[in-house]
């Protein structure tokens, strides 16, 4: 299996080399050469296993002869021994017709345990085979830092950095990487919003330099084993409410795309999706590009849902691959006009991204309400982006095709939220009960790439 850049200008690379580069020499992210299909056959095999295997099966097509079928089948079972719930990634019904996946039953109380967990094996597998080390610096709107840490946190083979904004996002988010007191693992809370966060991260990938000289990776969503590890639970989900021999729809709270392109690769490789349907807060650049007004940055509203807090959608550049047909040169233009404000979409890539996605724009009362009523009718209580995900699904239901609403993270890591939504405060699990008590490590570092380089270079092994 080899990987192209969406950009054009990189070099092939193998799934190993693409999982410890992250972000593409010339600017773009990594994808795959071609994308393997399995058959109705196939998938329907996958009724009744367990998650492990099901990950496993899907996985392999996609990480080639680098990694043995023992390291992943290793990896895959590390990866997954602290989720506290035996399916991992159970179905509860909450309508006729609709149901909620709950994916916050790892260490971080979030989805993005499940790709992290399983990317910090590999890396720690890979890493030690090549006798290297790396330097991990990450981005996060909030729950990315905390799976990254969590998952790498004691390592012998990386040093992690994330960057997160300072005063932006939940109590119990921050002390989820604050927290830590492994060596390895360093918080750095940086002044301004998300999109400073991200565009100071491809920064230090741009500077080669740096790069080289650190030996930097990342574990953003732009890495593409964050997004092969992801596609599982859409198929686990699917084949268990009938798939390959019924259609099911998703509806994803959507931030920064990753997630929801996870479903796209999940489609592409045969699953019988009907609708992925994209779910926005008041920060609605995709839910503007998908109903027709272009891709233009607007500034970030500060919202109860502060993982979707973000303007520029990484991982949107990967959709706009497909939907461009591959043309490298015309996404390098995208990007450029991007930098400058945006850009409208001409007619032919337009079509091919609503046929593929559908969207919805959700606003602060509305996810309050959400949450209050799904309380109310199901004894279900849901975090705001999860809420988010729920309302914007139940407008997309359709007779005789389930529609999957993913429940993203616990409701206790907004427990002001979804107190104010409800009068109901969410209570940690008991592991986490202490949380608050726990001393924070933390530096606090302006919004300038050379401050935050020296700082890294400071602190990381030698």
């Amino acid at each position: 299996m080899k990987y192209i850049s969406t950009r054009g200008k990189a070099d092939e690379l193998s799934f190993e080399d693409v999982m410890l580069s992250g972000l593409a020499r010339d600017g773009g992210l990594y994808v795959p050469k071609e994308i393997p299909r399995l058959s109705d056959i196939e998938f329907a095999a996958l009724a009744n296993l367990e998650y492990e295997e099901i990950a496993f099966r899907i996985m392999r097509p996609f990480v080639g002869q680098g990694v043995t079928e023992n390291i992943l089948r290793d990896c895959i079972r590390r990866a997954y021994t602290s989720f506290s719930h035996p399916a991992r990634a159970p179905l509860v019904q909450i309508d006729h017709g609709h149901f909620l996946l709950e994916l916050f039953h790892g260490p971080t109380l979030a989805f993005k345990d499940f790709a992290m967990q399983v990317v910090g094996q590999l890396f720690q597998a890979v890493l030690s085979m090549r006798n290297k080390r790396v330097t991990i610096v990450g981005a996060t709107s909030g729950d990315t830092g905390s799976a990254a840490i969590e998952a790498f946190r004691g390592l012998k083979n990386v040093d992690v950095f994330v960057m997160y904004p300072h005063d932006r996002i939940s109590d119990v988010q921050r002390r989820q990487m604050t927290t830590s007191q492994e060596a390895n693992v360093h918080a750095l809370a940086i002044d301004g919003d998300f999109d400073v966060c991200q565009a100071l991260l491809k920064d230090f990938f741009n500077d080669f330099n740096f790069r080289d000289e650190v030996g930097l990776a990342a574990i953003n969503s732009i890495n593409w084993a964050r997004v092969l590890a992801q596609i599982v639970y859409y198929v686990s989900a699917a084949v268990s409410l009938g798939a390959p021999y019924r259609q099911v729809s998703f509806s994803v709270p959507t931030g920064n795309f990753g997630d929801i392109f996870a479903g796209f690769i999940a489609k592409s490789m045969g699953l019988p999706i009907k609708d992925l349907v994209v779910a926005t807060n008041q920060n609605d650049i995709l839910h503007r590009c998908l109903t027709g007004h272009g891709y233009f940055k607007n500034a970030t509203k500060p919202s109860i849902s502060p993982s979707m807090d973000i303007q520029i959608s990484s991982n949107f550049e990967r959709a706009l691959f497909f939907a461009h047909k591959g043309d490298g040169e015309v996404i390098i233009r995208l990007m450029n006009e991007l930098q400058r404000g945006g850009f409208h979409l001409s007619h032919d890539p337009f079509q091919v991204l609503t046929d593929m996605y559908k969207s919805g724009r959700v606003s602060e009362d509305e996810t309050q309400a959400t949450i209050s009523n799904i309380l109310h009718e199901n004894g279900i209580l849901l975090c705001p982006h999860s809420a988010i995900g729920v309302r914007v699904g139940k407008s997309f239901c359709e007779a005789g095709i389930p529609m999957i609403s993913l429940a993203t993270a616990h409701p206790a890591k907004f427990p002001k939220a979804v107190q104010v939504a409800c009068g109901v405060h969410p209570s940690l699990p008991a592991r986490m009960a202490d949380l608050q008590q726990r001393p924070e490590r933390v530096i606090q570092l302006p919004n300038d790439s050379v401050s935050i380089q020296s700082h890294i270079r400071r602190n990381i092994a030698k």
